[in-house]
């Protein structure tokens, strides 16, 4: 059986490197892994391939069918953000597949006789990873750091920073440190601590401290992580939506009652991350409680009225949601400019309905959307631009909220105006 190490090396310097680390290389016959990383290692006299992709680590090893002992090294950890996981799984699939790329079949009925990836296992040698690596320098301990990784992807980096009060960050790509301190800054989070960790284990190794606003300016070298830390987090006394309507400031703006924001907020089916508009918001109750629940996204309050985008602020501030933005005008014109949306909540549409659906759906052709109605007419034109915009699961819901009075020594219910609540969800197809 030949054997496959899949080593984490470190920071890149081989003095982060473990001893079994090294006993493996050295025991190897074929070095292969990324330019930066195989240069590291001086002086190895067996075979050596620059590669980084899968596919193309696959190819070197089958193109060395003489090497009994292969060693594939990874920077950091081979459990944290390693290409090791990818190349794990696509050996894998190749075992499987008796030898074929992508699930093709082999010589033989089915596809089932031995391919030549049968000959080979995979062992993971764990090493420093640059979270540990950096915290240590930091002397902060890193239990309890959220990790975010932005290598090909994108995140909502000010949700997680004020959810956390230590957020650990690899940078890279389109989000080079300076942007994410930017970023933050333009977020209310100015006053964020980052530390930022240039070359990590290298000579020039550098360690750069300051406030989100001060880092925004500076330059920084694209091999770099971030460790932002927040004593501003939001903490909650319930993690339930529905709060006591006289938590809210409300003045003469229509309010949505806590029971049926309550329901309306389920029905939404929120998730962390999410983006949500909240059409027609009002005093900006639906909007709060919708921030505090996707708590790592983004929500779009939208109303034109001047006493309305005044209490939204207010109620904003007033409960820490810090992830509400405030959009002065009237849809759908209003929402044009704003990123697609994962979720949408409709409180008045003012006679725009379908309009404003049909914008919904162009931005995200799988969005989920409620809707709240007050009159049947209103209730009407929903069901209809629902079904003609191809949205499934429609739910209709008629919601009815008794209040106790007092009256002398004995109570009373006193009836609010029943809501029809109706939601549904494209499959994200178009057209």
């Amino acid at each position: 059986m030949k054997k496959i190490y899949l080593i984490g090396i470190g920071m890149g310097n081989i003095e982060t490197l473990t001893e079994q680390g090294r006993k493996a290389v050295e025991a190897s016959e074929l070095l292969i892994g990324a330019e930066r990383m195989v240069n590291a290692f001086l002086g190895y006299r067996g075979a050596v391939c620059h590669a980084v992709s899968p596919e193309k680590i696959m190819d070197a090893i089958l193109a060395h069918p003489e090497c009994g002992t292969i060693a594939v090294v990874f920077s950091g950890d081979v459990g944290f953000f390693s290409g090791a996981k990818k190349l794990s799984q696509a050996i894998g699939e190749r075992k499987r597949n008796g030898g074929a790329a992508s699930g093709g079949q082999t010589a033989g009925e089915g596809g089932n006789e031995a391919g030549p990836w049968d000959e080979y296992e995979t062992e993971y040698i764990p090493g420093i990873s640059s979270l540990q690596y950096f915290c240590a320098k930091l002397k902060l301990p890193w239990e309890d750091v959220k990790v975010v990784s932005l290598h090909g992807r994108e995140g909502n980096i000010p949700g997680t920073v004020r959810n956390n009060r230590k957020v650990f960050i690899l940078t890279g790509g389109d989000y080079p440190v300076q942007r994410v301190c930017r970023i933050l800054a333009e977020n209310n989070l100015k006053d964020a601590v980052v530390h930022v960790g240039e070359r990590l284990s290298y000579r020039d190794e550098r360690i750069a401290s300051g406030t989100a606003e001060q880092m925004a300016g500076e330059a920084f070298d694209s091999l770099a992580v971030m460790l932002v830390i927040n004593d501003r987090i939001i903490e909650r006394s319930a993690v339930t939506h529905g709060f006591s309507d006289e938590l809210f400031l409300r003045g003469q703006v229509p309010m949505t009652k806590s029971e049926i924001r309550s329901v309306s907020l389920s029905k939404l089916r929120l998730r962390p991350g999410d983006v949500v508009y909240d059409i027609g918001a009002g005093t900006g109750s639906v909007s709060v409680e919708i921030a505090l629940q996707a708590c790592e996204g983004t929500v779009y309050a939208v109303e034109f009225q001047k006493e309305a985008l005044e209490l939204i602020r207010a109620n904003a501030e007033r409960f820490g949601a810090w992830n509400l933005r405030v959009v002065e005008g009237k849809a759908p014109e209003a929402l044009k400019d704003l990123p697609a949306p994962d979720r949408a909540f409709i409180g008045g549409s003012k006679g725009n309905l379908a309009e404003i659906m049909e914008l919904l759906v162009s931005k995200n052709p799988g969005i989920r959307v409620v809707v709240n109605a007050i009159t049947l007419e209103t209730v009407a034109e929903a069901i209809s631009q629902f079904q003609r915009l191809g949205f499934e699961d429609i739910e209709i819901v008629q919601v009815f909220a008794a209040h106790g009075k007092a009256a002398g020594n004995y109570h009373m219910m006193q009836g609010q105006n029943p809501v029809f609540i109706i939601s549904g969800e494209r499959n994200g197809k178009t057209g």
